[in-house]
């Protein structure tokens, strides 16, 4: 598929999907004319990277482990540093962090509808 196409089905500018390819994140084949040709399961890994830069994942990050992400889930990661291994466990505890606050946030406003509802459906109260 072209770069227009994948940029439709991942809702992700083609300029975008460039730098992904820049940093190492993606590598689509090029055609005999020098055109970009993106692989199916490529609309998946932009998802898959898109989800982890919103979760504050650094791109370097993202390319070191995009690799133990594919399916099996067969790990082999050779190089991993303490450092390495820090840093991920910071941006594990980090995105739970955030997990727990999204719950809290979505729970709070779902209280909210259910009671907003409740008010709009019984004409004694309004």
């Amino acid at each position: 598929m072209r770069i227009g196409e994948l940029s439709d089905r991942t809702g992700t500018p083609p300029r975008l999907l460039r730098y992904y390819e820049q940093q190492g994140l993606i590598t689509p084949e090029r055609a005999a004319n020098g055109y970009r040709d993106y692989d199916e399961h490529l609309v998946d890994r932009v998802v898959q990277i898109r989800g982890l830069l919103d979760a504050g994942l650094p791109t370097r990050i993202i390319k070191q482990i995009l690799p133990c992400l594919d399916k099996p889930r067969v790990i082999h990661f050779p190089d991993a540093t303490p450092d390495m291994i820090a840093t991920l466990e910071n941006e594990r505890d980090r995105m739970s962090d955030r997990i727990r606050c999204l719950t809290r946030n979505r729970d709070a406003i779902a209280e909210y509808l259910e009671a907003v509802r409740a008010t709009a459906l019984d004409p004694v109260s309004a």
